[in-house]
């Protein structure tokens, strides 16, 4: 039997089997779910063992597990680094949930649940492409390390300190990860451009406690009123971001690249109906391509404070807090882009509150060429899984993993995603489709046979 047909006459038991990992409940972010984390640790490094990997281990950290495991029994072959991530963020809420986010469910050709699209079942892609090989043809094509870590949704700390102390063991002729989206429904695409991100908090002091909104209203500094006034000053009136020098190291996109990707089979109304906003704008002079994928951002990711509960408390709040988050392009510093913005922030706020500013994730932005021979596999493989030729894009989603790797080890990155932009990924809902699910298992079970060939 072939690989296809192999693949092919599987799909049952593969969606079981992802399904049984989408059933963990592995968040990262909340500490009552790390026994669930060391579950989704088990389950990845079982899987690998059944895939045919002889050498796994689960690698305790200061958080969470990673699994790593490797298979080096094809000499004179490439050797690839496949990375993923078996974390995923929290469901809440969880009202807005068709069906329950740890239960999957299939609905009109989609597969619903929390990690379906980021990143579980792109990882189990990989896992089953490996399988289905191992299955046809006794062994790997190719020699496959794999590294799958826990902590990817709360900023990869734990990964980062693991590769800086295990350089020689990680070596490889090329990255491969599936963390990113198709351009659209029916287009396979090869990501080459992430942007960076800085993660932010802010923390605003004025009174010393909450304070009777009557009696004292109209005389004291109300931090939230004064933190929401702070956000509305951050953009211009052509949406640029209002802070001094944040604009100074970004770097110009050719205008032959700029037309490439305007050109891409990217269609606005399919944009509009995943968004479903009454109306749009982002900064001038700019398409919403390169909007989303070659412009620099601040978006405010949440604000509270004061009494949001049920009937009325009139106070004024002692504090009010903001989360918020710049995504950066190539040539821009992360460190002194959150000095940058830290200071304009200071400066903008009246001495009457305190400003406790705090940086709690970055990640470099990565632009890479696209013309080694590996890209080349990858397009092909891709043709096989979904009978169409891929296309190459950017993406305005973070891997702060993926610079870092590119940085330390100088090797090709083969970002192949299988989600959808609209597949709700880190929202209620998120989904992934089956055809892509089930294309991607073939096509990737090509992309590694086709490498022994290099």
């Amino acid at each position: 039997m072939n690989l296809a047909e192999f693949i092919e006459g599987r799909r049952d038991a593969h969606l079981a089997e992802l399904c049984e990992l989408l059933r963990i409940p592995s968040v990262s972010a909340k500490s009552e779910h790390k026994a669930d984390i060391e579950r989704g640790a088990r389950w990845v490094a079982d899987n690998l063992r059944a895939a045919g990997f002889k050498s796994v281990e689960i690698v305790p950290t200061n958080l969470h597990p990673l699994v790593y495991a490797e298979s080096l029994d094809a000499p004179g072959k490439p050797t690839v680094l496949f990375y993923g991530h078996y974390d995923v963020q929290p469901a809440e809420p969880m009202d807005l949930w068709t069906s329950p986010a740890f239960e999957p469910t299939v609905r009109q050709g989609n597969l619903y649940g929390r990690g379906t699209a980021d990143d579980k079942g792109q990882v189990h892609i990989h896992l089953k492409a490996f399988e289905s090989l191992q299955k046809v043809h006794g062994r790997l094509p190719i020699n496959v390390k794999v590294l799958i870590e826990g902590e990817e949704e709360v900023g990869s700390v734990s990964l980062w300190d693991y590769v800086q102390r295990n350089k020689a063991k990680l070596q490889a002729d090329a990255l491969v990860v599936s963390d990113t989206s198709m351009l659209a429904k029916g287009v396979p695409s090869i990501t080459y451009g992430l942007r960076g991100l800085n993660y932010d908090e802010v923390e605003l002091t004025g009174p010393a406690h909450d304070l009777h909104s009557g009696v004292y209203g109209g005389a004291v500094p109300n931090p939230l009123a004064i933190l929401s006034e702070l956000f509305g000053k951050l953009h211009d009136k052509n949406f640029r971001i209002a802070v001094p020098g944040f604009y100074d190291g970004v770097a110009k996109v050719s205008s032959a690249e700029r037309k490439a990707l305007n050109a891409l089979p990217w269609k606005r109304k399919d944009f509009e109906k995943a968004v479903g906003a009454p109306g749009y704008f982002g900064e001038r002079g700019f398409s919403i391509v390169e909007q989303l994928w070659i412009r620099p951002t601040l978006e405010l990711n949440g604000i509270w404070g004061g009494y949001t509960g049920e009937g009325a408390k009139t106070v004024i709040p002692s504090k009010a807090f903001a989360k918020f988050s710049t995504r950066l392009v190539p040539n821009q510093d992360p460190k002194k882009i959150a000095k940058l913005v830290e200071k304009h922030i200071r400066k903008l706020l009246p001495k009457a509150v305190h400003c406790k500013f705090e940086v709690l994730s970055t990640g470099k932005p990565w632009v890479a060429p696209f013309h080694a021979p590996i890209f080349k596999k990858a397009q092909t493989a891709l043709e096989k899984g979904f009978g169409k030729k891929a296309v190459f894009i950017r993406e305005g989603g973070s891997i702060p993993f993926v610079t870092q790797m590119h940085d330390t080890f100088k090797v090709p990155c083969v970002l192949i995603g299988f989600g959808l932009p609209d597949e709700n990924a880190h929202a209620p809902d998120e989904h992934i489709a089956l055809e892509n699910y089930f294309g991607g298992i073939k096509a990737i079970a090509h992309f590694y046979e086709d490498l022994a060939s290099l």
